[in-house]
């Protein structure tokens, strides 16, 4: 049998509001931005990449979660809207890497510092949700 308690799907009711609440505002703020949910988090995979020559579109796939056509067909759109550019790799010509532009830069910086502050606003709930009611750890 299962050890779970109501607390503990409640909590999991919480964390999925949450989550929903906080995808459905991102996307909103990416909006506001002019940019799409998706572009901007394709432009938070380019920035947050730990290779300063930008992630690969295979790279960009897997952050994303995502095929790599799927990140063609973003970074294309990404592309026309001035926010992020291509350039070929200088170790392999066949390799082609992911570079926000100036305008990428500054929106992925102004999404970043909200998002921060909303997920310390969060944080109390995300604290409880992990630590459990009474300060221990859930199951």
């Amino acid at each position: 049998m299962s050890r779970l308690t109501h607390t503990d799907y409640a909590n999991l009711l919480r964390f999925r509001t949450a989550l929903r609440r906080f995808d459905s505002w991102s996307q909103e703020q990416a909006g506001k931005v002019g940019l799409t949910h998706a572009q901007h988090q394709l432009l938070l995979a380019v920035k947050g990449h730990d290779d300063p020559r930008g992630p690969t579109m295979s790279e960009a796939a897997d952050y994303l979660n995502v095929r790599h056509h799927s990140v063609v067909g973003l970074a294309d759109r990404a592309e026309a809207a001035g926010v992020l550019h291509r350039v070929r790799d200088d170790d392999d010509g066949r390799t082609v890497r992911l570079r926000l532009t100036a305008a990428g830069e500054q929106r992925i910086a102004r999404l970043s510092e909200l998002h921060l502050a909303e997920l310390s606003r969060l944080e109390p709930m995300l604290r409880h949700l992990v630590a459990g009611p009474e300060g221990t750890p859930p199951l």
